[in-house]
């Protein structure tokens, strides 16, 4: 884990060393043209020092989340700051003997901003169920000031970290979902549906491609009249799920409110016909009367039954394709809706 730069002290180096080089200039005449010229290459060098090291400490807000009983590693380091990803493995997982399928998660947030903890309940179920689960940080306007594309590289560089690592993680390299929320899902959907789009620093003779999606409420339509257009434009149509639909595309299921001010109704439903006439497999799930983010078990808009709900219906989605084994665990599920009222 690269050292985090600290603000403060890097403040006090600058203010030092401004302080050493205006009283060597003080020793000499200052009405020397020499050693004007001197002094005030000597000012522009400090100033010059301290903007970049006031800029490198204010990208480097990513802070480690307290995810309780997650193992932590950097999967990644970009614009100056240190990407962790969280796993947290089944009970009694032995990677020496087991490959199991195994999930990655984003969170979401409208690329700016938002916690990488969001999907730490649906991470615990789904390792409960004998999944490998990671929760994944990727860079946001507020933190790193990136674009979307760089969320989208992110992502890429999350799911090819793990078929990197998947024999040191007991993980099925072929059995790789990607789930999210929101921007979440559609940096998730991009995993699976965009080719292309991969941070030019990888390694990209491992796949990042991902073979199934779980997406909740996604902004995965971002065409003129989608979401963020405007923020896209530079590399649209690429970087839009929708418009990149074809028939290697993975398994979906899709969550989404009827009264989602973000994603109409009816471009999930477009989505969905799109996917099942290339012979796709494809769920759409939409619950009446609800807004963007009515999943969430942490989120003030989220409801409890509808976390449980949508939890069961992925347990059906991933045990149809081969990913879970046995019944639905609802007693599971109760204890994750109780400790979250701790």
């Amino acid at each position: 884990m690269s050292p985090q730069v600290d603000g403060k002290s890097d403040g006090i180096t600058a203010r030092k060393a401004f302080s050493c080089m205006t009283r060597s200039c003080s020793i000499s005449s200052r009405n020397s043209p020499v050693h004007r010229y001197l002094f005030a290459m000597n000012i522009s060098n400090v100033l010059i020092l301290a903007c970049a090291l006031s800029g490198t400490a204010a990208l480097a807000e990513t802070k480690l989340a307290a995810i309780e009983g997650a193992a932590v590693e950097v999967y990644k380091k970009a614009s100056h700051d240190d990407l962790r990803i969280y796993r947290i493995d089944p009970e009694g997982h032995d990677p020496k003997t087991s490959r199991r399928p195994a999930a990655v998660f984003f969170f979401g947030g409208g690329w700016n901003g938002g916690s990488v903890g969001q999907f730490e309940p649906h991470a615990n179920y789904l390792a409960g169920r004998g999944m490998v689960v990671f929760l994944a940080d990727y860079r946001v306007k507020s933190r790193q000031k990136t674009s979307p594309l760089m969320c989208v590289h992110d992502g890429k560089s999350a799911v090819r970290w793990v078929r990197k690592n998947a024999e040191r993680f007991g993980v099925d390299p072929n059995r790789i979902i990607a789930g999210g929320g929101s921007a979440g899902g559609h940096v998730a959907a991009t995993t699976g549906i965009c080719d292309g789009l991969e941070d030019p620093e990888d390694d990209t003779s491992i796949s990042s491609k991902s073979q199934a999606l779980l997406l909740f409420n996604p902004v995965y339509d971002n065409g003129p009249d989608g979401y963020g257009h405007s923020r896209v434009t530079k590399w649209f149509p690429a970087i839009s799920p929708a418009h990149n639909l074809t028939s290697d595309d993975p398994p979906t299921i899709v969550f989404l409110g009827s009264e989602d001010q973000l994603i109409p109704v009816s471009t999930a439903q477009k989505f969905r016909d799109t996917q099942e006439k290339l012979g796709i497999k494809s769920e759409l799930h939409i619950y009446e009367g609800e807004p963007h983010g009515f999943f969430n078990l942490r989120i003030g808009q989220g409801k409890k039954e509808h976390f449980i709900d949508t939890l069961l219906k992925t347990d059906a989605f991933l045990a149809e394709l081969g990913y879970l084994k046995g019944k639905a665990d609802r007693e599971l599920l109760k204890r994750i809706v109780e400790s979250e009222k701790k």
